[in-house]
């Protein structure tokens, strides 16, 4: 069963367990901007995350630029933000916490 776009109060309890993350301007989506203490960090917090996704069958957008890994989430069978969104972006901060 394909996962289902959360939306109305779901949506709202569901975003509200996430720390840092914002909803897109103009695309039902979620965005954060992880900073590491240097590439090798973020690098490194990228391959843990990759894993995580792989698993899930559940690929993130990301763009990396030495210390930052900036992370897009949406679920592009669903037209936008699932419960699986919600449990990577759990998965991505707890990561990145170390």
């Amino acid at each position: 069963m394909a996962p289902q776009k959360l939306a109305g109060n779901a949506r709202q309890t569901a975003l509200a367990k996430l720390s840092g993350w914002t909803e897109v301007q103009g695309r039902d989506a979620i965005i954060k901007k992880f900073v590491f203490k240097d590439f090798n960090e973020a690098f490194g917090f990228m391959t843990r995350a990759a894993l995580v996704a792989e698993k899930m069958d559940h690929h993130p957008e990301w763009f990396n630029v030495y210390k930052t890994v900036e992370v897009t989430l949406s679920t592009h069978d669903a037209g936008g933000v699932t419960e699986l969104d919600v449990k990577l972006a759990q998965t991505m901060d707890a990561l990145a916490k170390g």
